[in-house]
């Protein structure tokens, strides 16, 4: 399996477009789009201003402009959406009630590069509460939610992000969350290891000051064991996508309910008798191909790893190799985590109308650059929905330029977010407040005691197996542990 490296074109940040090639770069595929990028759920599909957000002067209602969004207009619709959301994050409002009086993250200064929805915005308002002051920008180009960061930034929030940044832009916003006089992190919480990366290559120095990075993504963790191994990891680093319940419950069901969202909003597909192929049976194809097989679709798997291939057997599955079943499926959807799982030679030969997609968390698992050649076309059909088209007038769908289809075309379930921002913030907790060599400079799952703590936060009333120990048992007994 090849191992995922640091992208090069990371390092042309200096090399800042003009006003015009900054849009261009997210945008000049499409001769034929006018759209805004922005979700069904998101209320920016009605903004028609074409003006970057780097160019404009906002302030919110109390003068403070830290702070670089779509449109502060838009706060008060956010505000709502969080408040739905907290509805549905019953563990990290309990944490929040009760931690809020000690103040654990009391001095933390936080830099975080997740994707900006309100279930983000209820785990910034919480650490906030906890005591930290937190810095923001978006780990994906297409997920923001701009009415969110709008509200964010009217509560006093640095937030950093819009939906449909370019590449330049991305960078951009990553740098003005780090590169802030007066102001260092301490903490590092990532979503891909984009902000680690910045932060390395650009301001080694603040790893001096860093005390932990918290890490949410198969992405991420790779990037981080790989500068554990070369001993370039400069401090501690808690590994929550490995955690069990990041696992078990946002792999695998967030994406058994979001991957039916994303394809229905973005193609109207019918999935009874479709043949779909799945790349990957980690936590999160099971989860894909466990919604397609129930909704009538044909599913077919592909996996390296024998016992995850072992397990999609035994649950139905036909397991086979991707240049078997290329020309007759009718949906591709990748959950590897890897780089071009789907390269050119397979696209080439889809069928006509193929759509093809994305579930892992990177951009490279869709070998999407072998498709901007002179020979094709590339065309609109709306917002984050394009046609490639052959010279033999072949087309395939791809949906979101090969990015995370469910948070850049669609919505997550938020209740399961609530445990994995629940392990985020106790991970965060637990590296800020761990004693002087308790963690070296490595990579650590989170402790197994602290990982189910939230679980307890949970209104569990209607499950037969109660959950009675607190979250202070829970961490005494994890320090414990740690500690022998």
């Amino acid at each position: 399996m090849k191992k995922i490296q640091f992208a090069d074109q990371k390092q042309e940040f200096n090399k800042r477009p003009t006003k015009i090639s900054r849009r261009s770069l997210s945008r000049s595929i499409s001769q034929s789009s006018t759209d805004s990028y922005s979700s069904a759920a998101s209320y920016t599909d009605s903004s028609d201003d074409e003006t970057s957000p780097r160019d404009k002067q906002q302030k919110n209602s109390k003068g403070n402009a830290d702070f670089c969004i779509k449109n502060i207009k838009q706060a008060d619709f956010g505000r709502r959406e969080i408040e739905i959301a907290e509805q549905e994050m019953p563990a990290l409002m309990a944490l929040r009630k009760r931690a809020q009086g000690e103040k654990p993250l009391a001095g933390a200064k936080i830099v975080g590069c997740t994707h900006i929805t309100a279930q983000t915005a209820v785990l910034m308002e919480t650490l906030s509460a906890l005591g930290a002051q937190c810095r923001w920008a978006a780990c994906n180009i297409y997920s923001t939610q701009n009415e969110v960061a709008a509200a964010l930034a009217e509560g006093g929030f640095s937030v950093f992000a819009w939906k449909g940044e370019s590449e330049d832009d991305f960078w951009w916003c990553i740098d003005r969350c780090v590169n802030v006089e007066g102001w260092q992190p301490n903490m590092i919480l990532d979503d891909g290891g984009d902000l680690t990366h910045w932060i390395y290559k650009k301001y080694p120095n603040m790893f001096k000051k860093i005390k932990g990075i918290v890490e949410e993504s198969v992405t991420g963790v790779h990037r981080l064991y790989q500068l554990s191994k070369a001993g370039k990891l400069c401090v501690p680093a808690m590994n929550v996508n490995d955690s069990v319940t990041k696992q078990k419950f946002d792999n695998l069901y967030c994406c058994r309910e979001s991957i039916l969202d994303g394809l229905k909003r973005t193609t109207d597909v019918m999935f009874g008798g479709k043949q779909v192929v799945v790349c990957g049976y980690g936590e999160v194809g099971k989860g894909c191909s466990a919604a397609l097989k129930a909704m009538g679709s044909i599913v077919y798997v592909t996996e390296i790893d024998p016992i995850c291939a072992l397990q999609a057997c035994m649950d139905g599955f036909r397991l086979v190799k991707l240049n078997e079943v290329i020309r007759q499926v009718d949906i591709v959807i990748t959950c590897t985590g890897n780089k071009n799982v789907v390269v050119r030679e397979y696209m080439d030969r889809m069928k006509n109308g193929c759509i093809v997609c994305n579930m892992g968390h990177s951009n490279t698992e869709i070998d999407v650059a072998s498709l901007r050649t002179p020979e094709l076309t590339w065309e609109r059909v709306r917002s984050q929905v394009d046609h490639v088209i052959w010279p033999d007038g072949k087309r395939i769908v791809l949906l979101a330029e090969g990015r995370l289809l469910n948070l850049s075309c669609s919505t997550v379930p938020t209740f399961v977010l609530s445990i994995t921002a629940t392990t985020q913030a106790l991970a965060l907790i637990e590296l800020y407040n761990a004693p002087e060599g308790r963690y070296k400079q490595d990579v650590y799952l989170l402790p197994k005691k602290m990982d189910g703590c939230h679980f307890s936060l949970h209104d569990l009333s209607s499950f037969p197996l109660l959950f009675s120990f607190s979250f202070q048992t829970f961490s005494s007994r994890s320090q414990t542990k740690i500690n022998k």
